[in-house]
């Protein structure tokens, strides 16, 4: 008898997923008892826990290691049957992709518009720090992720997608109130700055390599979402790192200018997915490498900091 039942790997992935047992059970149109009963019976077949039984439960990373696999059999049985049976009456297919919001809000859509009106898509954004969007592509969480990292992932693939370029910029108003004798140590610990989450360092990073003031040193608001960023900076309230493809049009008509102009910061995107691809995320794969090598083209090296 096969060790995988994918019966039982449903009922974790379920349990996971809907961050409770009741939750699973509903889905499953199980009692809650049964989803426990087929999680104990993989957990026996494995010898070994798959579940922190808390709230919520969390997978053990024996757990995780098989949630990433049949999340990721399940989608390529999908993408499989829709290739079978291409007149039979399709269900949307589930494509999940961890992203960072500075690509969602600039050239990601635009890459995936005809793919969405030609195909039955359900598509689920996961948007965290470029740094952290591998994590949802290791646990299963998502088929795909764009990344600052080079190297796959065991079973997956990576393609470089292009650069982009950051700029430190503010209004003219509050340019003249802080940093009108420059950005000197005294400025920027007084000048309220912007990050994107608590984790985020991008900024923290910046500052440290070009003035050596160290994060904490000075006030810094937090916005999880990139138009935000650059709506304060637009209202004069802080200073912020925002990629130029955004704020084109600001700089031109000069509601927003440049801090720091010998210092932009140039971040290299990679687009890493499953080695296994077919059908939607094949095709997804290669709309989205394509838009980008043309909106993300390599920038100029000059004299730029790099991550």
């Amino acid at each position: 008898m096969s060790v995988l039942d994918y019966k039982l790997l449903e009922a974790l992935d379920k349990v996971v997923s809907e961050q409770s047992f009741d939750g699973a059970a509903r889905l499953l149109h199980l009692t809650q008892s049964a989803v426990s009963q087929r999680i104990k019976q993989l957990e026996l077949r494995l010898a070994q826990p798959l579940l922190v039984r808390g709230q919520p439960p969390l997978p053990t990373e024996a757990g995780r290691q098989l949630l990433a696999h049949y999340r990721q059999v399940s989608q390529l049985e999908n993408a499989l049957m829709a290739e079978l049976l291409p007149d039979a009456p399709q269900k949307p297919l589930g494509v999940t992709i961890a992203v960072n919001a500075d690509s969602l809000a600039t050239w990601l859509i635009p890459a995936l518009t005809p793919l969405l009106h030609s195909h039955p898509i359900e598509l689920n954004l996961l948007i965290e720090d470029e740094s952290r969007t591998l994590d949802k592509l290791k646990s299963g969480e998502a088929f795909g992720a764009i990344s600052l990292a080079a190297s796959p992932l065991p079973g997956c693939r990576c393609d470089r997608l292009g650069q982009m370029d950051y700029i430190l910029v503010a209004t003219p108003e509050f340019k003249a109130r802080y940093f009108a004798d420059g950005l000197s140590h005294d400025a920027l610990q007084r000048a309220p700055a912007v990050a994107f989450d608590q984790r985020d360092d991008m900024h923290a990073r910046y500052i440290k390599q070009h003035f050596g003031l160290a994060a904490g040193d000075y006030p810094c608001h937090t916005v999880r979402s990139s138009e935000a960023f650059v709506a304060i900076a637009r209202s004069g309230a802080a200073y912020c790192l925002i990629p130029r493809l955004m704020i084109a049009d600001d700089l031109a008509r000069s509601r927003l200018v440049e801090l720091y102009p010998q210092g932009p910061l140039i971040q290299t995107l990679y687009w890493h997915r499953w080695l296994l691809e077919r059908g939607i995320h094949k095709d997804l794969s290669r709309r989205l490498i394509d838009h980008a090598r043309q909106f993300l083209p390599p920038l100029d090296s000059g004299d730029t900091f790099r991550v």
